[in-house]
């Protein structure tokens, strides 16, 4: 797996008489985690759904290197992780995940090895009601990446599990996206999230979404829950908020 830049080039986007996105002009780097922050209902979902080529801007382009994101989703080089993991009920851990290889038309040779590096060892037999929440999310993570995709879109992967289970798949995930070399989006709520995860925090205004602060996440790895407690990592948190706040 190889990153590739994702280049959006004066993008907008409305729905009706409700501007959602206001022209946006942004590269994001090959290989990089790049988090998206707003208030709710600002655009940032709508800003990945055209990453991904479900939807379409109105004006401007997305590239994924030199390629519409529809053409890198033809050939399973994009993938997209969402809240709900969205499991077929009928099929296995090791079904679900071999799912995702099956669908971008490649060999899912590495499903048992992916299904250990994911936690979930002696879980591929099951089906999703025997999983807990974040079992399924960790399921759900694992399809995305099992594709190899040079890209890789979350939407609030973590936003339906409960608190502690978050904070572990923060420090479970990650490692392995980022060690697969995927050109990471992350759509969030969270600030700490955001900072904790990302090399880079890019702060939307309320809708329609406008970038209004580009900030670089200078922290070093890896990252663990621990490094919330640092002064470094309270300064940027501090830096994001002050940014959401002046622009609310």
């Amino acid at each position: 797996m190889t990153g590739i830049d994702i280049n959006c080039d004066r993008i907008t986007k409305r729905f009706g008489e409700t501007e959602a996105v206001a022209p946006i002009s942004v590269t994001l780097a090959a290989g990089q985690t790049t988090a998206l922050v707003g208030p709710s209902g600002c655009g940032k979902s709508t800003i990945l759904r055209m990453m991904a080529g479900l939807d379409v801007p109105d004006s401007g382009t997305i590239t994924l290197g030199d390629e519409p994101p529809k053409t890198l989703a033809r050939r399973g080089a994009l993938a997209m992780a969402f809240q709900d993991p969205s499991l077929l009920p009928w099929r296995t851990v090791r079904a679900n995940i071999a799912l995702g290889a099956e669908l971008a038309r490649k060999p899912a040779d590495d499903v048992d090895a992916l299904i250990h590096l994911v936690g979930l060892s002696g879980f591929a037999d099951h089906r999703p009601a025997e999983l807990s929440g974040g079992m399924r999310q960790r399921t759900a993570i694992a399809r995305s990446l099992i594709s190899a995709p040079d890209v890789l879109l979350l939407d609030e992967p973590f936003g339906a599990v409960d608190a502690m289970t978050r904070r572990r798949l923060n420090t479970d995930l990650p490692p392995l996206w980022r060690s697969r070399g995927a050109t990471t989006v992350l759509v969030t709520h969270s600030v700490q999230e955001a900072v904790l995860l990302s090399d880079r925090v890019l702060v939307l205004s309320p809708r329609p979404a406008r970038l209004v602060e580009d900030i670089p996440v200078d922290l070093p790895g890896p990252r663990d829950n621990t490094c919330v407690d640092t002064a470094a990592f309270n300064a940027l948190t501090r830096t994001v908020f002050a940014a959401l706040e002046k622009n609310a």
